[in-house]
């Protein structure tokens, strides 16, 4: 069994090597995002929990987060791993992704950051803006301060993975392909092992 949490500011195209790698590997996607968006969409005891902190400008608490991870884990149970999108966010969610997945007998096998030069995203967030109608990807002092939120939160992150020998920084330029290549070859030298 793999498990993968990958990283990337946004426009790092995340989502894009994520179905690559789900395919390829057998995956289960968990896109925090996504779960987030079922979860309330549904009116889920989970997801109105959520919404209730949202409601009120406040950040939801990890532990429904947490929740709703297990939850996705518990419900795939014949995917051969899974790869974690969007979380953790924090070095006090990666400890209890950690401490829940120990409890599965599982583990995280790698980190993977697709690293991109911060003008070259700009660029692609602003293109995919204006395709998507996306907001947050129109205004370039918006997608900076993603940028500089990620910064901020994944610097103690890396830190925690690297000390467990898990991280690994990809290269997030070039062609789809070619950055797909990296990161299988990356997979298939940890499943070799």
């Amino acid at each position: 069994m793999i498990n993968i949490v990958l990283f990337g500011k946004p426009g790092a195209g995340k989502g894009t090597q994520a179905e690559f790698l789900k395919s390829k590997y057998q995956l289960f996607h968990i896109s925090t995002g996504d779960l987030f968006r079922h979860h309330i969409s549904n009116k889920t005891d989970l997801g109105m929990l959520a919404q209730s902190y949202m409601n009120k400008g406040d950040l939801v608490p990890d532990q429904v987060t947490i929740d709703m991870l297990k939850e996705a884990v518990d419900q795939n149970t014949e995917a051969k791993g899974f790869i974690f999108d969007g979380f953790p966010r924090t070095t006090q969610q990666a400890e209890a992704l950690d401490e829940f997945l120990s409890e599965k007998s599982m583990s995280i096998s790698a980190t993977l950051a697709l690293e991109a030069d911060d003008d070259i995203l700009i660029d692609r967030l602003i293109k995919r803006g204006k395709t998507s109608g996306r907001a947050d990807d129109q205004d370039e002092e918006k997608i900076r301060n993603r940028f500089d939120e990620y910064n901020n939160k994944t610097a103690p992150l890396r830190a925690f993975y690297e000390a467990q020998g898990k991280f690994h920084s990809v290269n997030g330029i070039g062609e789809i392909e070619e950055i797909t290549q990296r990161l299988t070859a990356l997979i298939d030298g940890l499943l070799i092992k």
